[in-house]
């Protein structure tokens, strides 16, 4: 009995020994990986990343909403195209972060406040002006009441891919 108690201590030693080694047949841990761009303004005091990523045989990059605030004081038009044009200015400063552009985005999301169809025209024509001839990604958008802060109208978040 003192002899299997003792193999199969001497296995499970060995078994914990291999999983804590860094070399398992050169499999690689995916790492997770957040970027704050210094040009926008910090979001970490509102519990969030500008994006964030799981990096491994690709590299999706979660992108946090992004507002149409115009400077590192989060300043918002009362213009709703202007708002937009930011929008999707902060989300290529993210973008341009991981050496991505609008190319690499396979999923956006868009929420609007107090939605109606002249907002839709003025998201559509500033989307086509910004992604210009490249594929458009997938697309939700969905009609808010009100959004994180005051007096911000759109907020857009996405999700790319980079391959290695």
């Amino acid at each position: 009995m003192k002899r299997i108690l003792f193999t199969l201590s001497a296995f499970c030693i060995g078994c914990l020994a291999f999983s804590q080694s860094k070399d398992h047949n050169k499999i690689s841990t995916p790492s997770v990986i957040n970027k704050n761009p210094k040009t926008l303004f910090d979001p970490t005091p509102f519990a969030f990343s500008h994006a964030i990523t799981h990096d491994g045989e690709g590299q999706y990059v979660f992108i946090s909403g992004q507002s149409g605030g115009e400077d590192l004081k989060h300043s918002l038009s009362e213009d709703f195209r202007t708002q937009v044009r930011y929008s999707l200015k902060n989300l290529q400063t993210v973008l341009a972060e991981y050496g991505l552009g609008v190319k690499d985005v396979l999923k956006i999301t868009i929420l609007i406040v107090d939605h109606d169809q002249e907002k839709l025209k003025i998201w559509t024509e500033e989307m086509h002006k910004t992604w210009g001839k490249h594929t458009f990604p997938a697309s939700t958008l969905i009609p808010v009441p009100k959004l994180a802060l005051d007096h911000m109208m759109i907020e857009v978040d996405a999700i790319a891919f980079s391959k290695k």
